[in-house]
């Protein structure tokens, strides 16, 4: 998990260099990690169970463990200084295929939904992480037609 968390395939990928296989097998868990971590900094009322659930999900999702140090740095990454976290996403996005997408928004939803009360900011992060992964609301809700 030590590559993933210096988010390295982002960054590459953002100066416009190609990911070679390993790195590209790599970025779905990077912006999941990147994703979630973020959501903590969106949060003005940061609070430790938030953390706590990010490091559940990212275990859960990817089989890898996170320390709360790495959740907090990769929240208020130096990345943030050169461009918006969403350009960042959008960027990835066209990386990944529409599983991986899915799977990191749905990862969000999850740690959201966490705590018992939903804060507009928590929505409208979600509005721009669904919009920065290019996800369709059909897409969102799994609908599809046979």
């Amino acid at each position: 998990s030590m590559s993933i968390v210096k988010l390295s395939g982002i960054k590459k990928l953002f100066s416009g260099s190609a990911l070679s296989r390993t790195e590209q097998r790599q970025l779905a868990k990077e912006v999941l990690f990147m994703t979630l971590a973020r959501a903590t900094a969106a949060d003005t009322n940061i609070k430790s169970i938030e953390v706590t659930k990010v490091r559940e999900v990212l275990l859960d999702r990817t089989g890898e463990k996170f320390t709360a140090a790495n959740i907090r740095v990769a929240a208020n990454s130096r990345l943030y200084e050169r461009a918006p976290f969403e350009r960042y996403l959008h960027k990835c996005s066209r990386k990944l295929n529409t599983k991986d997408r899915k799977n990191t928004l749905e990862a969000l939803l999850e740690v959201i939904h966490a705590d018992e009360r939903v804060s507009d900011y928590e929505v409208t992060f979600f509005n721009h992480v669904a919009r920065a992964l290019e996800l369709t609301p059909a897409q969102i809700i799994g609908l599809s037609a046979d």
